[in-house]
């Protein structure tokens, strides 16, 4: 069952004006949600210059019908209810000021596994599949939990592929566990909540506002002390992951792409800002996360060949591999293509780790 001081935080912050710095400014003041809740409105903002437009619905008893309502579902649904003024939160998120007053957490949350934060667009490439895949398998035999937000895309594959390599993984969820979005990964969320959890701080019946899902970015970015960003585009929404993650000063790593695909943009942009560090191989990632597996399968990042998401990166890296130390000219020769359409293929290379260039424009490969 819950306490008392559970069904009063539900009550209190389910009253009108009362948002999570109201909150926590009142249990602050007053030492508990119970005790706020028995002052008056007159007696709130003469002892502690409360408002009457914060005040005015506290005691009311709607909210605490409410608060009763949310208890009854939680406990029927096996949802725990985690108070942040008691320092309840998992994580880091405790440490963060706007984090959420209360936190719904149905599964299980491994508070000795170490959080990693990875996110990225929705309409995610082989690219980006292919980093998160090579970065779990190496990250399978660490205590490692890794943390999502389970739409589509990006924190699909997250989800899947730690559960593919038993990795434990949490879901942020922008709604109340009365639904379920995208409704797609329904039986992505059961096989999550096997060994991991889903996590939100909205009540049952919140739906998933288009603005809950920056909210809910704040809890990915402050759970985790890094967060890994795979693909974006510059206004994607994992930007406003790496924003928050920086705001709490925890590590941001982002991966590069090519400069002429606008769903790599905005990692690029962190990266040339500074505001993320830029992924150059699983080992030196792990190496900087203090993550160190038994046992690593590959040095690089990528294998050049799996990668490889087109003919014409084949034909050219074929090239290369043949005749290593080729001049520009020399491909554009062979292949008979001009060389502004060869010059954005040889840079997708050298992203991807398959070749270098050295000085007079001369490709070898890596």
């Amino acid at each position: 069952m819950f306490s008392e001081e559970t069904l009063y935080a539900i009550a209190l912050r389910h009253c009108p004006s009362i948002g999570d710095f109201y909150f926590k400014k009142l249990v602050t003041l007053v030492g508990s949600a119970k005790n706020v809740w028995g002052m008056s409105p007159h007696e709130l903002n003469k002892r502690y210059g409360i408002s009457s437009k914060v005040s005015s619905h506290i005691g009311k008893d709607e909210h605490l019908f409410f608060a009763e309502k949310e208890l009854e579902f939680c406990y029927h649904s096996h949802i725990k209810i985690l108070l942040s003024h008691r320092g309840e939160l998992p994580g880091l998120l405790q440490q963060c000021e706007d984090a959420p007053s209360i936190l719904y957490q149905k599964g299980k949350f491994h508070f000795k596994n170490k959080n990693i934060s990875i996110v990225g667009t929705r309409s995610c490439t082989s690219y980006g599949k292919n980093f998160i895949t090579g970065f779990l398998e190496a990250i399978k035999a660490s205590k490692i939990q890794t943390i999502s937000g389970l739409a589509l895309g990006t924190d699909t594959t997250v989800h899947s592929e730690s559960l593919k390599n038993r990795v434990p993984t949490v879901a942020i969820l922008a709604h109340g566990f009365r639904s379920l979005y995208p409704s797609k990964n329904k039986i992505l969320a059961e096989r999550i909540l096997e060994d991991g959890a889903l996590l939100s701080e909205f009540t049952s019946h919140q739906p998933p506002l288009k603005e809950n899902f920056i909210q809910r970015n704040r809890i990915i970015a402050g759970i985790s002390p890094a967060t890994i960003i795979t693909e974006t585009a510059y206004a994607g929404g994992a930007i406003s992951t790496a924003h928050f993650a920086n705001r709490y000063n925890r590590k941001v790593l982002a991966l590069p792409g090519p400069i002429h695909q606008p769903i790599h943009q905005g990692c690029n942009l962190l990266i040339a800002q500074n505001k993320a560090r830029i992924l150059i191989s699983i080992p030196d990632t792990l190496d900087y996360l203090h993550m160190n597996p038994t046992s690593q399968k590959s040095l690089e990042l990528f294998p050049p060949q799996p990668l490889l998401s087109n003919a014409e990166q084949r034909i050219l890296l074929s090239l290369i591999v043949e005749r290593p130390n080729i001049s520009l000219e020399e491909i554009s020769e062979k292949v008979d293509w001009p060389s502004y359409r060869i010059l954005p293929i040889l840079l997708d290379l050298e992203l991807l780790g398959c070749i270098k260039s050295t000085s007079g424009r001369l490709y070898a490969p890596i």
